[in-house]
């Protein structure tokens, strides 16, 4: 029976935490804004139709909380695997931490400030944490 690190599963935690953080967030800002707007939703519009009516220092918000679903979906089952297999925890969940630092990091940027080129500094350095964590479950298993 393998050992569980369970050091590897608090950053896994901590990002679905996070993730709720910006679901709050979209959500204090989006709601206020359509009624600020008087906007009247039609279920039969376009998809992101009439959210792109509202500010873009709104839409930011939506925008982290759609990018929280994409990549970072690839962290939680290699956490899980890692906190299962890891021959190093110490240093995976030192990575895992860091995965989870640039996501924060990506997130108050984008929802806040949203200059493109820094996002995307934070995003690469985010999937090149990513990708080590990957690897270094892949030879775990090996």
């Amino acid at each position: 029976m393998p050992t569980l690190h369970v050091s590897l599963l608090r950053p896994v935690v901590a990002l679905a935490l996070w993730t709720f953080v910006m679901w709050t967030w979209m959500y204090a800002t989006r709601i206020p804004a359509i009624f600020a707007a008087r906007m009247r939703l039609d279920p039969d519009a376009p998809r992101g139709e009439q959210m792109a009516q509202l500010p873009p220092r709104v839409r930011w918000k939506a925008d982290n909380y759609n990018h929280l679903m994409e990549q970072p979906t690839v962290f939680y089952p290699v956490g899980i695997v890692l906190a299962l297999v890891s021959t190093a925890p110490g240093t995976d969940a030192a990575l895992a931490w860091a995965y989870v630092a640039a996501r924060v990091a990506h997130s108050v940027f984008q929802a806040t400030v949203n200059v493109i080129q820094v996002r995307f500094v934070l995003f690469v350095s985010s999937s090149l944490i990513l990708m080590a964590l990957t690897v270094r479950a892949a030879l775990a298993l090996v």
